[in-house]
């Protein structure tokens, strides 16, 4: 059984920064990407940022300079720098990783339980 658990999130004045993890554990053979998307309420789940196995990172421009996707192989996790926040960064912050099981050895998606940020003006 492989699940997501993250952390991290809470509340932040704007202009502040929070840091959010996300930590793979399970039966592991291996990851490809790895991502972070938001959901505000009443709007669609959005990505806000990817990181490949081999670190390569792309971020939308709504983000971009201001959040820095980063990973540890060795401890299968992703992580989130978020500086800068605005209000409009308020969101349930969820993560998400193509991972192959051990047991199966075909990769999956999967997804966090999500972690709410709320940025106060």
């Amino acid at each position: 059984q492989v699940q997501l658990v993250e952390s991290g999130g809470g509340l932040v004045q704007a202009g502040g920064s929070l840091r959010l993890s996300c930590a793979a554990s399970g039966n592991i053979f291996s990851i490809k990407n790895m991502e972070w998307y938001r959901q505000a309420p009443g709007k669609q789940r959005e990505l806000v940022a990817t990181i490949t196995s081999g670190g390569t990172t792309n971020y939308p421009d709504s983000v971009k300079g201001r959040f820095t996707i980063s990973r540890d192989n060795a401890k299968n996790t992703v992580y989130l720098q978020m500086n800068s926040l605005k209000p409009e960064d308020t969101a349930v912050y969820y993560c998400n990783a193509l991972i192959a099981s051990r047991t199966y050895y075909n990769y999956n998606v999967y997804w966090g339980q999500g972690t709410q940020v709320t940025v106060s003006s």
